[in-house]
């Protein structure tokens, strides 16, 4: 369904409510507002398979613009907020934006964007700023009611380029009708138990593939999507007790940081009505997930999947009990795993992961990465590597591009960051191959403490012996370094390459 059918049925219904502010957003008004929205974007010219860009925190009006451009026909380009202006302008002009909305909460950058982007219509939420018209202002003075020939657009979102620049990933806009149900809609359903009675908890930012889709999906369903200005553990943890939240999708970290709360702030909130907790996008070690599974029952699921859409993997707590590590089985596409030649390997053998017959990959101007990601049969890869068992589950090795080559032997950092990350001294790690005269590589652990106060030597020495006791010689780090806080994407991802490039002498880091 469409949320202009809701808003029909149930226009009282809260659409979503910001948690920081309270404000609520209902069906009738996301409704109303939308189609405010999409009269303005034609009144700017713009047609079906044009292009606009959102650049905004997570605010009450980022699900207003989404809307109007999905049912324009609209190209929308969520943008991070973490990237500086001359990030967001290669984004800009690499997707060919014609309209592009930010928000006066962004500070000085917007008007560093808007001197390289010259010939966009520029739009602020928050009130008019320099060269920037009130996107709200504008969008008043249109007409409530749907626009004529409605047709449903889609995002085109970008990697977040923790290897490399970040490509755009532009799907086909659908010819069928706007409120036709996609595959994420029909796997929310058919997989998580999503429905119109869903209370969902989105704690991350907004312009991300998995948040960005997975609200939009609830609201075609009829829920209520509670938004997080910023994730804070134990106020996600009072968000669930006090909207009886029953779904969301979290990320790795975000486990971690509830767990790492005193015993008394995780035993003082009710999370009984949790019925589908999803994660995704980062590695989850072994024993965060049974701790989170022992806390808060089995209602934590996982799945596999990217931007690029070309496949979907999926796990519960049930199976995922008996298969610890994996990422579950193929639900879209069809695994396969495949040596360097591209022909398929026997069960519990590692290679690189592929998808078979399942949808196509399309990276926007950039016709060398995208027949990089197909092989000789035509399947596609995100680049990472990993096997499956007899069953066809999934088990996640790391990204190939993220791994080690010391002595000749091939070393994975997935696993050793598994092992340091539940260490009760450590809050983040990332373990990355540094210079070695000898070894080529040696391999280099960056710490986030929970103290930043402790002996950095003990500490280090600590982990150092932590590390030999559970891991094979040849993967124990050999050197271990400190940050104040990793360079990780609020959904997860980790920028190693930020990291490692400051060992090869190709960047700055605040690594000590």
């Amino acid at each position: 369904m469409h949320p202009y059918l809701h808003a029909q049925s149930q226009g009282d219904k809260a659409a979503y409510i910001m948690s920081g502010s309270g404000e609520v957003v209902t069906y009738a008004q996301l409704d109303a507002r939308s189609n405010q929205g999409a009269h303005l974007f034609r009144s700017l010219g713009l047609v079906p398979g044009d292009v606009i860009a959102i650049l905004m925190e997570n605010n009450a009006r980022f699900f207003e613009v989404a809307w109007a451009a999905q049912r324009s026909g609209l190209y929308f380009v969520c943008i991070s907020t973490k990237l500086t202006a001359s990030e967001a302008e290669y984004i800009l002009q690499d997707c060919g934006a014609k309209v592009f909305i930010t928000s006066t909460a962004m500070g000085p950058m917007i008007d560093e964007i808007a001197a390289l982007v010259p010939g966009l219509s520029l739009f602020t939420v928050g009130g008019a700023h320099g060269p920037y018209a009130d996107f709200v202002a504008a969008r008043e003075s249109q007409p409530t009611t749907p626009i004529a020939n409605e047709s449903a657009g889609t995002d085109m979102l970008y990697s977040s380029g923790t290897t490399g620049r970040p490509k755009g990933v532009k799907p086909a806009l659908s010819d069928g009708p706007i409120d036709a149900p996609n595959a994420l809609q029909m796997m929310a359903q058919g997989l998580f138990g999503f429905s119109g009675d869903s209370i969902y908890l989105s704690p991350a930012p907004l312009y991300h593939a998995a948040p960005l889709r997975w609200c939009m999906t609830v609201h075609k369903l009829g829920g209520t999507v509670i938004v997080m200005e910023k994730f804070e553990p134990e106020t996600a943890l009072a968000l669930i007790e006090q909207h009886k939240v029953n779904c969301g999708q979290f990320v790795p970290t975000h486990f971690v940081r509830m767990l790492k709360l005193p015993e008394d702030a995780r035993a003082k909130y009710d999370v009984s009505s949790m019925k589908s907790a999803v994660h995704a996008a980062a590695p989850c070690p072994i024993p965060v997930k049974e701790q989170m599974i022992a806390w808060w029952g089995p209602v934590i699921f996982e799945y596999y999947a990217g931007t690029e859409g070309n496949g979907f993997c999926w796990i519960n707590s049930q199976n995922w009990l008996t298969h610890k590590g994996s990422v579950g089985q193929a639900v879209l596409g069809e695994l396969r795993i495949c040596d360097e030649a591209g022909d398929p390997v026997p069960p519990r053998t590692e290679g690189t992961v592929y998808f078979a017959n399942g949808p196509a990959v399309n990276y926007h101007n950039a016709p060398d990465k995208t027949a990089e990601s197909y092989n000789k049969h035509g399947w596609t890869t995100l680049g990472d590597v990993g096997w499956a068992d007899e069953e066809g589950f999934l088990y996640l090795t790391d990204r190939k591009s993220f791994m080690i080559i010391s002595g000749g032997v091939n070393i994975y950092p997935q696993e050793i960051e598994n092992l340091l990350i539940t260490h009760p001294k450590v809050a983040d790690a990332a373990v990355v191959g540094a210079p070695h005269e000898e070894m080529g590589e040696q391999v280099v652990a960056v710490i986030q403490p929970m103290n930043l106060g402790d002996d950095q030597v003990a500490l280090a020495e600590e982990l150092m012996a932590f590390a030999r006791a559970n891991l094979s010689h040849v993967k124990s780090p050999r050197r271990i370094d400190f940050m104040a806080e990793l360079p990780r994407h609020p959904t997860g991802k980790l920028y190693k390459r930020l990291i490692r490039d400051a060992y090869w002498g190709k960047g700055e880091s605040k690594i000590v």
